[in-house]
């Protein structure tokens, strides 16, 4: 049933109401510096925040046996967070809706060199219309756009009538074991929406990713004798070519793929990290890259690693140096599988609906080249996963941004969305 205009009236102004504690909110989020393995203290202010509110809450520690026996489980390397994801649980008196999964990350990448920034990274200043701050799009305003909407329910004396389960997840940015964690811990819903800073579009299909390293061991001399050694860095430098024309081999395979086939160039290779060698003057004896790739949807990230070994291998095979001291490729994070989001579901219907109510415009909906925790739900709990969110710019670069009249508007659409998805009932206010 479609939600009554006066009501959809009452929750736009109770988001509207809301919103300058919405935005200190996400300003209070952003000053975490929650770079991975550095979460703990915001995950235990985003715990105290839903408790406060009355949510049954739960901590989930990160179990590194279940999600390496799980298909989806990004490899466990040195470097991944123990952080635990945080779990809130709304509980409706009388079960007449719908469940819904509401779920964001508060890990963040890095903010790289300062003096690209025209302010301090966790200094969330807002200039005009935007917030800036490392995660103050990816995805902070989105965790706080969840929260938030719930509370414009709440305002006007409601709650949704169904389960709903608040889900802040850590290890988004390297892997997707938070997400993962929380479904091996065996949280379920009818659907979920994850609200990613989308540009206040739905995604409609997604890159899987694979995290990789290769080494390349050479042989250390002085330089004065530098014809009797082989520099490892060199070495590398041709494994990346080698790398470069599978890319292009996988880009090759996007014809009949139709939301990658109109795409220039939808696979990309990215060489993230580059360290080596130990002195000027020495011919380097080591080199190590960390890389991304992207893969399609319906290709399996077992296959795509095996590819990836044995292109390097074959290439090694024709190198003079390299075939006596071949490279070694290791994967030491995401390990995960792209999707497709099937269209028609009522799920997306409803939100359209609302975004139509909240924007004034109809959703569109996109392929997005990059890792999201959608997957997850949409490959192994196999519901509608919808990934919504705010107009952005310049996020992982510096001065990243996120529009706070988009914010707004996206809350209203999240809270219109789980009004009708999941319906109403008058608040409960001991639980």
């Amino acid at each position: 049933m479609a939600l009554d205009p006066a009501l959809a009236d009452r929750i736009s102004a109770s988001v509207e109401q809301g919103f300058a504690d919405q935005v200190a909110h996400i300003q209070d989020l952003v000053r975490f510096g929650s770079v991975r393995g550095a979460e703990h203290a915001i995950q235990d202010h985003v715990f105290r925040c839903l408790e406060q509110r009355g949510y049954a809450m739960e901590r989930i520690r990160m179990d590194s046996t279940a999600i390496a026996a799980h298909p989806g489980g990004g490899r466990i390397a040195p470097g991944h967070s123990d952080a635990p994801i945080v779990v809130g649980i709304h509980r409706p008196r009388h079960e007449t809706g719908r469940s819904l999964i509401l779920q964001a990350h508060v890990d963040v990448v890095p903010p790289g060199p300062l003096d690209l920034w025209s302010q301090p990274p966790f200094d969330p200043v807002i200039r005009g219309d935007w917030m800036y701050g490392r995660g103050a799009a990816d995805m902070k305003a989105g965790h706080a756009a969840n929260l938030f909407a719930l509370d414009a329910l709440r305002r006007i004396g409601l709650q949704p009538a169904a389960t709903v389960t608040i889900q802040s997840v850590v290890e988004e940015e390297s892997t997707g074991n938070g997400a993962l964690m929380a479904h091996l811990h065996d949280y379920r819903a009818d659907a979920v929406l994850i609200p990613e800073p989308e540009d206040e579009k739905l995604v409609r299909a997604n890159t899987g990713v694979l995290w990789f390293t290769v080494e390349v061991q050479g042989t250390p001399v002085h330089v004065r004798e530098m014809g009797a050694g082989a520099n490892a860095i060199d070495a590398t430098y041709r494994v990346i070519g080698a790398l470069r024309e599978l890319e292009e081999k996988w880009n090759g395979r996007k014809a009949g793929r139709r939301h990658f086939e109109g795409e220039a160039h939808p696979i990309n290779l990215n060489v993230g990290r580059i360290e080596g060698g130990d002195w000027a003057s020495s011919v380097p004896a080591w080199c190590r890259i960390d890389c991304r790739i992207a893969i399609y949807p319906g290709v399996k990230a077992a296959d795509a690693a095996e590819e990836i070994e044995s292109a390097v291998a074959t290439f090694a095979r024709s190198d003079p140096f390299l075939a006596k001291s071949p490279p070694v490729v290791a994967f030491n994070g995401f390990f995960a599988e792209g999707y497709e989001l099937d269209e028609g579901s009522d799920a997306e219907a409803v939100l359209a609906a609302a975004h139509k109510r909240a924007v004034g415009v109809d959703l569109q909906s996109f392929m997005s080249p990059s890792y999201l925790d959608t997957r997850v739900h949409a490959l192994y709990d196999r519901v509608p996963a919808l990934c919504y969110g705010p107009i952005s710019e310049n996020i992982h670069g510096s001065d990243e941004r996120v529009s706070l009249a988009s914010v707004k508007r996206i809350t209203k659409a999240i809270a219109l969305f789980m009004a009708e998805w999941c319906g109403t009932e008058p608040l409960e206010h001991v639980r």
